[in-house]
């Protein structure tokens, strides 16, 4: 809630708020009001409940200073005491309030407007009893050349102000009674077409027109005056006039008159247009000027056009066209055409070769001495030297051409040219114009090598292809880059491709490679002639005789060392297999390579021995020492037998196992594997034998070895895979294709078990698979069961058939014999 000491404070603020203003009562009264007075106008909306008091009647009184208003006190109406002139005041502004004796206002003041309703009580008049104007020849049909003037002072913008305008009477009516047309509206004063026609062939003359000036406008009714229009024809002075020359830079006061038009009508108002906009003005006199100097060679000429118009601006005949020229003088230096890229010359060009043209330009008028330009050579050097001069030049063309001393590639110069106007005369003015020039080479220089033999380069024959043999280097004098791209060939002296030549494009040097593996026994010795060209066409004389070198190449004679067929060799036998057992054989990787003698090296215990031929690997003695689980390793040398320097040698080691062997335990079913033979890249893989829970056993790994017979360690050969997988493949390049039982001893912590891996050994074909014999496939039928097969269908389809027939003839036999009368008859369709 609102506490009662704010509404005490807002209290005085809300009664000095203004109270909200009653909307105005609008009252009209008819102008001059001819009836009986008082004239109730409108009652006033005065309090419906009885008020002590008395009404008020304030405001405009009037230009009489005494109201002709009142109020009726007791019905409350307005009334008017007398008749009220428009003319002396168009409405009056009342306030009615009701009043208390002692001044206090009950109701009110209450605004009233009472507005006087005009009518046509005033006539017309013209500005003018007599108008008198000049009407030149030549002045275009339906232009005004006059504008009445007229009033009314009843309301505007009512009917009994509007005016309307006549021509009543032309005196003389000749030649034509209409010449003249006036508009009805504006008043606007102009000649006809007839008139025009009629002014145009000859000068007539004076006119005198009486006009009528109506209100009410097109109405019949209305009140008028009447004026009288002389009319004078004069000659046309609107007449072309002739150029004006006017020279640039003028050295006088600005504005500067040139010229004058004039209209022999009357009311005319000047206006002058420039194309291009230019300098100058018309005043009211119609006199021209120009504002400013002049540039011929902003503008040369300029095209003004003069209208003369009436005061509404719309032109009483065709606009006057002056030509205004701008005469040159010798105010602009040449100007050379600006810096581009330098001029290109190819080296070796023949004398009179042009070099380039200067076309230097004068903004003077064209044509005019201020912009004939001649030429003058200053640098190089003009003068002629004995063996004559580098450019000529042609001071008219401005031509610079080659002169009979020759340039050199590479070469920057600089032409300076002295371009004059005036045609060189003294007083012309002068620029320098320079031209870059630049000498461009061209490939005339073959490359060379830098030297023509190199070698001899020894190799070994058995060096790897893309060895690098020798590097030779190139030049070339050119200059342009392009022109000193070389191109590379071996000419002679490799006729089998052994050597191949490697390059960068834009380097010269070049490298001799090895593309093929050397022969000492096909060639002990080559010389190879390497040629090089330039890439782009040669222009003057052929290549010299630095365009080829000459490496000479050795080559050594290289006996391979030999290779073992595995880089290590492993064997399992038991602790007690008797002295002399075969282990396994060394063999050289490759049958037919030359022969091989064989040692074993730190033996210590002397348990091996091998045979220096064969390579067979046996037990020298008994074990005795070796523990089940040890591992015993020995080095293998093999020495050329023709070359002891060359050798090779690997490991060999000796798995114990455990004497005697557990008793084979074969995994069931074990399917047969297959694999091919000469020896693939391809193997069995052998897991432990998780069938058997006793085998599950403990977390450590399995760990597979071949059964102790030599013969299967010599021929096969076992990698292990992981904890529980092993990989068996062949150890011989051939082995015997045949089904072959291969051991395996699996152990595994303190328990060992020997598995036979059956393994089917076939022929390899092209692609590494075995080939296989084809048979016949089960449940295939014979040729003779296919023909009893065939037969015996024959035979069913020709039994049905015959019954088919059979049944047929006994069924038509029965209806021959049936009466004819007892067969049906078929209904017709």
């Amino acid at each position: 809630m609102v506490p009662a000491w704010l509404w005490l404070l807002c209290l005085p603020v809300l009664k000095a708020l203004p109270e909200a203003q009653p909307a105005e009562l609008y009252v009209e009264v008819p102008e001059n009001y001819g009836g009986n007075f008082p004239l109730y106008l409108t009652k006033l909306p005065l309090p419906h409940e009885e008020v002590e008091g008395h009404i008020v009647l304030s405001g405009d009184s009037g230009v009489a200073g005494r109201s002709p208003f009142t109020v009726d006190p007791e019905s409350g109406f307005l009334l008017v005491t007398r008749a009220l002139d428009r003319e002396e005041q168009a409405q009056y502004q009342l306030q009615v309030t009701l009043e208390t004796d002692d001044g206090r206002a009950l109701w009110g003041p209450h605004p009233v407007l009472v507005h006087v309703k005009d009518e046509n009580d005033q006539v017309p008049h013209f500005s003018q009893a007599t108008y008198r104007v000049q009407l030149s020849q030549g002045t275009r049909p339906g232009i005004p050349f006059l504008f009445l003037e007229a009033s009314d002072g009843d309301e505007p913008g009512t009917t009994n102000s509007d005016l309307r305008f006549h021509i009543l009477s032309q005196a003389p009516p000749q030649p034509s009674p209409d010449m003249f047309h006036l508009e009805p509206r504006l008043g606007a004063l102009a000649l006809s077409p007839k008139g025009n026609t009629s002014l145009d062939h000859a000068l007539a003359g004076p006119y005198q027109l009486l006009v009528q000036v109506k209100d009410m406008g097109d109405q019949a009714s209305g009140h008028q005056a009447t004026a009288t229009i002389d009319i004078s024809v004069v000659e046309s002075t609107w007449l072309p006039l002739e150029p004006i020359h006017l020279a640039e830079n003028l050295e006088v006061p600005y504005p500067h008159h040139i010229s004058q038009v004039h209209w022999s009508g009357g009311d005319v108002h000047y206006q002058m247009k420039s194309q291009p906009p230019g300098p100058f003005d018309v005043d009211a006199e119609g006199n021209l000027y120009v504002t400013r100097k002049l540039d011929q060679e902003a503008q040369a000429e300029y095209l003004l056009q003069v209208q003369a118009q009436n005061s509404h601006g719309e032109d009483y005949t065709e606009p006057l066209e002056l030509h205004v020229v701008v005469m040159d003088e010798n105010d602009n230096a040449p100007v050379c055409p600006p810096h581009g890229p330098p001029v290109i010359i190819p080296e070796l060009s023949p004398p009179g070769t042009e070099v380039t043209r200067l076309s230097a330009e004068d903004a003077d008028a064209p044509g005019s001495p201020n912009s004939h330009i001649v030429y003058r050579l200053l640098s190089p050097d003009p003068e002629e030297r004995a063996e004559g001069k580098a450019f000529e030049l042609d001071p008219t063309s401005g031509s610079v051409t080659l002169g009979a001393v020759p340039l050199q590639a590479g070469q920057n110069i600089l032409l300076q040219v002295l371009a004059i106007d005036l045609a060189g005369a003294e007083g012309g003015l002068r620029s320098t114009c320079e031209v870059a020039v630049t000498i461009k080479d061209v490939n005339d220089h073959a490359p060379e090598f830098t030297t023509s033999h190199i070698g001899p380069v020894s190799l070994p024959e058995d060096v790897q292809p893309g060895t690098l043999v020798a590097t030779l280097m190139a030049t070339d004098a050119d200059l342009e880059p392009a022109f000193r791209l070389m191109d590379f060939a071996i000419e002679t002296g490799d006729t089998e491709g052994i050597f191949c030549l490697d390059w960068e494009a834009d380097s010269g040097h070049v490298q001799l490679r090895l593309h093929k593996n050397l022969s000492y026994e096909a060639a002990p010795s080559h010389k190879v002639v390497v040629v090089v060209r330039s890439v782009e066409e040669l222009v003057g004389p052929g290549p010299g005789p630095g365009a080829t070198a000459t490496v000479t190449v050795l080559v050594e004679r290289v006996i391979p060392a030999p290779k073992l067929d595995q880089e290590s060799y492993e064997a399992s036998v038991p602790v007690s297999i008797p002295a002399g057992s075969l282990l396994l054989t060394i063999q050289p990787s490759d049958p037919m390579s030359r022969p091989l003698r064989f040692s074993l090296v730190n033996d210590s215990e002397g348990w091996l021995c091998i045979k220096e031929v064969s390579g067979e690997v046996h037990t020298a003695q008994s074990l005795q020492g070796a523990l089940p689980g040890d591992t015993y390793t020995v080095l293998v040398e093999a020495q050329d037998a023709d070359e002891p320097r060359l050798s090779t040698s690997a490991t060999l080691m000796i798995h114990f196992l455990k004497a005697p062997p557990v008793p084979a335990l074969t995994l069931a079913p074990v399917p047969s594997r297959h694999l091919c033979t000469p020896r693939q890249d391809h193997g069995i893989i052998v897991s432990w034998p998780s069938e058997d829970p006793d085998l599950t056993s403990g977390p450590s790994p399995y760990s597979f070895s071949l059964g102790p017979n030599p013969t299967v360690q010599r021929d096969w050969r076992l990698q292990p895979l992981n904890g529980s997988h092993a990989y068996l493949t062949l150890a011989l390049h051939w082995v015997e294709p045949r089904e072959h039982a291969v051991p395996v001893v699996v152990s595994h912590n303190t328990q060992r078990w020997q598995l036979l891996v059956r393994v089917i050994v076939c022929r390899c074909n092209v692609e590494g698979q075995c080939m296989r014999k084809v048979g016949r496939m089960k449940g295939m039928p014979t040729k003779l069961s296919a023909v009893g097969i065939l037969v015996g269908t024959l035979a069913a389809i020709g039994f049905f058939l015959i019954l088919i027939f059979t049944h047929l003839a006994l069924v038509r036999k029965k209806d021959l014999d049936q009466p004819a009368d007892s067969v049906p008859l078929k209904a017709a369709v």
